[in-house]
C-alpha cells in the first residue's frame, strides 16, 4: 500500500486527465486484441506457478499494452498478471492490466475472451475498458462520467458508440438474469443465486460479464470464490460508470488500494442496480 510520502510525490489523477487518456487507451486496448487474434491459438499452451495457463497470445498483447501505455503514460506504474512480481504500485494513480482475461476460454476455442484496462486512482477505479477482440465489441467508461459499447469495424478501423446504461432490478418475484462464470462456478455463488428466486443464468467467460451488466442485459454478477484484482478492475469501472455498483458480499464497496496476498479478492458481487445492493 503506498505510504503518505509517496501519496504526496504522487498526486491523484483527476478525470479531466482520465478523460484526455480514453481515446488513445481504447486504441491500444484494440492494438492488444489485434495481436491476439493474429497468433494461431493452436500453439503451445504453458502454465505458471499457480496453475493458470499462459499463451504466446497473452505475451503478446501484454507487449502492445506495456509499450503502449509507457507513451501515453510514462509516469505511471502498471500492475499487470504477466509481470505481477514487482508487487503493488507504491502511487496513488495507476494501470491494472490484464493481457487476456479469459485464456481458458481462448485456448478452448471460444470467443469470449477480453482485453482489461483499469486506471485506479486514490484507490478506486477512475476509468475501465473492455475489449473482446473476436466479438468485435468494446465496453469503456469514465467514472462519474459515462460508459459506451463500441461495436468494431471489420477492419478495425473505426467504431460506433452506443451509450449505455444499467438497468432496475426486477421487482420481487419477476424473472431477473445473473451472469455467471463459464469455467468458475462455485456452490457459494450458486447459493446466492438460489436465495434470490426467478434468476435466469447467462452463463459466459472472462469480463464479458461486467460489460453485460454495464449495458442493461443482465442484473447481477456475482462471485464468491477468489479472482484476481486484473479480472475486475476494469470491468468495475465500467459498471460503476454505467451507473451500477461493486461490493464484496457484505456490502461494501471495493478498494484497490489495500494490501491482498497475490491480489487476490476473496468475492464481489457486480449490481447493475445500486438500491439492489442494500
Amino acid at each position: 500500500m503506498a505510504t503518505g510520502r509517496a501519496l504526496e510525490r504522487e498526486p491523484s489523477i483527476s478525470r479531466d486527465d482520465a478523460a484526455a487518456w480514453l481515446e488513445p487507451l481504447t486504441d491500444l486496448v484494440l492494438r492488444a486484441g489485434a495481436a491476439i487474434l493474429a497468433i494461431d491459438r493452436s500453439g503451445q499452451v504453458d502454465h505458471k506457478s499457480d496453475g493458470s495457463p499462459v499463451t504466446a497470445a497473452d505475451l503478446a498483447a501484454d507487449r502492445v499494452l506495456a509499450e503502449g501505455l509507457a507513451q501515453i503514460a510514462p509516469h505511471l506504474p502498471t500492475l499487470s498478471e504477466e509481470s505481477c512480481s514487482t508487487g503493488r504500485p507504491q502511487a496513488s494513480s495507476f494501470f491494472v492490466i490484464d493481457p487476456l482475461d479469459g485464456t481458458k476460454e481462448y485456448v478452448a476455442g471460444r470467443d469470449e475472451f477480453t482485453v482489461n484496462l483499469a486506471l485506479i486512482s486514490a484507490g478506486e477505479p477512475l476509468l475501465g475498458i473492455v475489449g473482446a477482440p473476436a466479438l468485435g465489441i468494446i465496453w469503456r467508461g469514465l467514472v462519474g462520467g459515462a460508459a459506451e459499447r463500441l461495436s468494431i469495424a471489420p477492419d478495425s478501423a473505426g467504431y460506433t458508440a452506443t451509450p449505455i446504461r444499467t438497468r432496475p432490478l426486477p421487482p420481487p418475484g419477476a424473472p431477473w438474469t445473473v451472469a455467471i462464470s463459464r469455467s468458475h462456478l462455485d456452490d457459494d455463488t450458486l447459493a446466492f443465486i438460489a436465495a434470490r428466486p426467478g434468476a435466469v443464468k447467462a452463463q459466459m467467460g472472462s469480463a464479458l460479464k461486467f460489460g453485460r451488466i454495464a449495458e442493461g442485459a443482465a442484473d447481477i454478477y456475482p462471485r464468491m470464490s477468489p479472482t484476481c484484482e486484473w479480472d475486475i478492475a476494469a470491468g468495475a469501472a465500467v459498471v460503476l460508470a454505467a451507473g451500477g455498483k461493486l461490493t464484496d458480499r457484505h456490502g461494501a464497496p471495493l478498494r484497490f488500494d489495500v494490501p491482498r496476498q497475490n491480489f487476490i479478492v476473496p468475492d464481489f458481487i457486480a449490481w447493475g442496480d445500486p438500491a439492489a445492493a442494500a
